[in-house]
This record gives structure tokens, C-alpha cells and sequence, in this order.
């Protein structure tokens, strides 16, 4: 590596704790949206980093977009604006990364769903079920303890092993089928690898990331006076990520949902086989701020019973780490 490669590392590598807020942002769209977690949410940094986000986001489709399942109704038109706030940690164990967050949405829902033969047309606001990740890398670089570790970090390929859980306890009504909570606990594992392509230089980093996961579901038994159960679903996502500049990047990010057969009552739903396809820009605005910018849509849509959501989304998130919060401090800086 040359002086230039090197110096422009180590500018970035000043940066780099704060990719954990990214993260947090790219983990909020996904779990909240449809369930598509973002290019480079699994990128690490530096152990000790924390971020705090905002996150407003619009959404529209025949499936509630706070609902992980994605149950369909043919013929519903929903839609929602969302708002999330969370907090997300990066630590280590022992030679290993691992970050652990949590996140909480708000906002409203509105549309006109038909339910066991009975339609409603009708409105929700409130808060949603709070979700908490822990993730931990099992093969990949060392974790990032200092900052020549920073400086010396390269994905190559990395494999993480990650857990979601929701908590129940968000606003729910039992006499309508759009809310915000979903009166029944719900989670994910999942295996998020990342492939280092080419040079890792600020302004020249390029990966191919993949998410495997399935989500698991509890059964809601009081769901507009009916029993709901879901199968599980697997889930796949694919990103391919470059950097514009040392500031700015993008990425394709794709989407494969399979099963999720859901039942009301024992009668069986449709189950899903749907693929999605968006975006994703990012820019640092400066070392503690970050905005993103998304927009993601399903294809294959066209029958009724397909799954049919849109989201656009944008970003503000606010990252710190007490190391160098405290070193800046000792050169004076505001």
C-alpha cells in the first residue's frame, strides 16, 4: 500500500466508528419496510461506537408494511407513514465484533383490508412492537479495538451470525386488522456475509454482500376475533455496493421472499415467492452525520395474491465514539 492509499485510509478509518449508525439506519428501513436489510449494515467498526437515528419513511401495498410476514390481502390498498428512533452499540468478544440495538417505530397506518370475508376500512397510530438485534462475527477480520486495528481492517470475506426479537407490546386493537404492534412475538436468524471486491481505499471500496435468514412467527390469537398463524419464511438479500467518492456511495439491492403461508381459523392463505428490487445512496455529511436515501419496490406483482409493497425512505443518523470525541477534545476542537 502506498503513502496516498495510506493517508487516505487512515482519514476514513476516523470515520469508520460511525458506520455503526449506518447500520442502525440500514436495519430500521429493512425490519420496518419490508424486511430487506441495507447494503453495508454489516460492515464493522470500531468497538465502543454508538449512534442515535431518525428515520421517516412512506409506504404503500396490499400488505401491512409494519408486519414482518407480509401477509397479503388481495385487493387491500394501505398505506403508512412511519417514524423510527433507535440505539445501536458496537462491542467486542473477545477477537470477535458484535453490536447489539434497539429500535422502535411510530406513526400511522390507514387503507381498506378484507378480512375472513369482512372488510374494514379504517386507521391506526401509535407506537409498534420494539425489536432488539444481536449480532457477533464468527469468520472475518479481528475486531477493532484501536485504531491502528481500524486502519488496518478489510472485510475479505466475512460471516456473521445474528438474532432478532420482537417485544409484543406495541399499539394494538383487536377489532381491526391494521396496527402498528402485531399482538405476537416474531424473530430472525440469519447468517449476513460480506465479499470484499478490489482495493479497500476510501472512494474505491466495491462489496457483494448476502443476508440468508428465516423469520419465525408466534400465533396472534386474537386477530379480528380469528386465530392467525404463520409458517416460516426464508429470506434472502443481495447488494452489490460502490463508492462514488470518499463521501459518497450507492448500491442495487435485491430481495427473495419464500413461504410465510399464513392461516386464519385453520383455512390456509397464499404463501409468498416474491422478489423485490431498489436503491440505496448514501452520504456522510460530515465525521458524526450521515444521510440516506432509498426506494424499494416488489416485481413480480401483477396477480392479486402477490405480494405488492413500495417504500421510499430517508435517513439522518448521528454517530459518536469516546475515543475520539475525547481526542478531538485535546486538540480543542468544537
Amino acid at each position: 500500500m502506498n503513502n496516498r492509499e495510506l493517508t487516505a485510509r487512515y482519514l476514513a478509518g476516523l470515520r469508520l466508528p460511525f458506520m455503526a449508525g449506518v447500520a442502525l439506519v440500514g436495519m430500521l428501513c429493512a425490519a420496518q419496510a419490508i424486511a430487506q436489510v441495507p447494503a453495508r449494515f454489516y460492515w464493522k467498526s470500531l468497538s465502543g461506537a454508538n449512534a442515535v437515528p431518525v428515520v421517516a419513511m412512506s409506504m404503500s401495498g396490499n400488505t401491512n408494511p409494519l408486519d414482518y410476514s407480509h401477509t397479503v390481502s388481495p385487493g387491500a390498498s394501505i398505506e403508512a407513514e412511519v417514524a423510527l428512533a433507535g440505539f445501536a452499540h458496537t462491542f467486542s468478544v473477545g477477537d470477535r465484533a458484535a453490536m447489539a440495538a434497539i429500535l422502535v417505530p411510530m406513526g400511522r397506518i390507514s387503507g381498506e383490508v378484507t378480512v375472513a370475508g369482512q372488510a374494514f376500512k379504517q386507521s391506526s397510530r401509535g407506537y409498534g412492537d420494539p425489536m432488539l438485534e444481536l449480532g457477533i462475527n464468527v469468520i472475518g477480520p479481528k475486531a477493532q479495538k484501536n485504531i491502528p486495528d481500524v486502519l488496518r481492517y478489510e472485510p475479505g470475506f466475512s460471516l456473521d451470525i445474528i438474532g432478532d426479537l420482537a417485544i409484543p407490546i406495541g399499539e394494538y386493537d383487536a377489532s381491526q386488522p391494521l396496527n402498528l404492534g402485531q399482538n405476537r412475538w416474531y424473530g430472525r436468524l440469519g447468517a449476513p456475509i460480506v465479499a470484499q471486491l478490489g482495493p479497500w481505499v476510501p472512494g474505491r471500496r466495491t462489496t457483494l454482500e448476502f443476508l440468508p435468514a428465516v423469520w419465525m412467527f408466534g400465533t396472534n390469537s386474537n386477530y379480528v376475533g380469528h386465530t392467525l398463524k404463520t409458517d416460516p419464511m426464508f429470506q434472502l438479500d443481495a447488494h452489490l455496493t460502490r463508492d462514488f467518492t470518499e463521501h459518497f456511495w450507492g448500491s442495487i439491492d435485491a430481495v427473495w421472499y419464500k413461504g410465510g403461508g399464513s392461516t386464519i381459523d385453520g383455512v390456509p392463505g397464499g404463501k409468498l415467492n416474491n422478489v423485490g428490487l431498489g436503491y440505496t445512496l448514501g452520504y456522510q455529511i460530515n465525521d458524526n452525520v450521515q444521510l440516506t436515501f432509498g426506494y424499494k419496490s416488489t416485481l413480480n406483482d401483477s396477480a392479486p395474491g402477490d405480494l405488492q409493497l413500495d417504500q421510499f425512505m430517508v435517513s439522518l443518523v448521528f454517530g459518536w465514539h469516546p475515543l475520539l470525541e475525547g481526542a478531538r477534545r485535546l486538540k480543542g476542537e468544537k
